[in-house]
């Protein structure tokens, strides 16, 4: 997990959604341990606490479950659930800007599909 932190958003957001990034990308998948506590601790030099905080936050939210014991785990169907929360995001809060901003520049569908990257790479 590599991270560079931003100023703007408190650190156990981001790293919450890293891990949301993690799973949505399929490097966690249904069943895998979430790194513990005080791996991620010390491997970014945070407050325990901080780490706890962002784990919780995916617990309450049913996306991983404690193991006492054992520790956190990705639940089955989180992935999904992310999947349809974050297409829901997208398009209530993030879609709107886009297009509005597409439509300012005055791009046409056929402008944006020929800058689209090939074979699904990030630009």
């Amino acid at each position: 997990m590599s991270i560079a932190w931003s100023d703007s958003t408190p650190i156990y957001r981001q790293l919450k959604e890293r891990v949301v990034a993690m799973v949505l990308d399929g490097e966690l998948k249904e069943g895998d341990a979430l790194p513990s506590v005080r791996q991620v601790a010390a491997e970014f030099q945070l407050n325990p606490i901080t780490v706890s905080r962002a784990y919780q936050e995916l617990a309450d939210e049913a996306l991983v479950e404690k193991r006492r014991g054992l520790g956190m785990y990705v639940v089955e169907g989180a992935r999904q659930r992310l999947l349809a929360s974050e297409r829901e995001r997208f398009l209530k809060e993030e879609w709107p800007q886009v297009l509005a901003r597409i439509e300012r520049l005055g791009l046409t569908p056929q402008e944006l599909l020929a800058t689209r990257p090939k074979n699904g790479a990030s630009a």
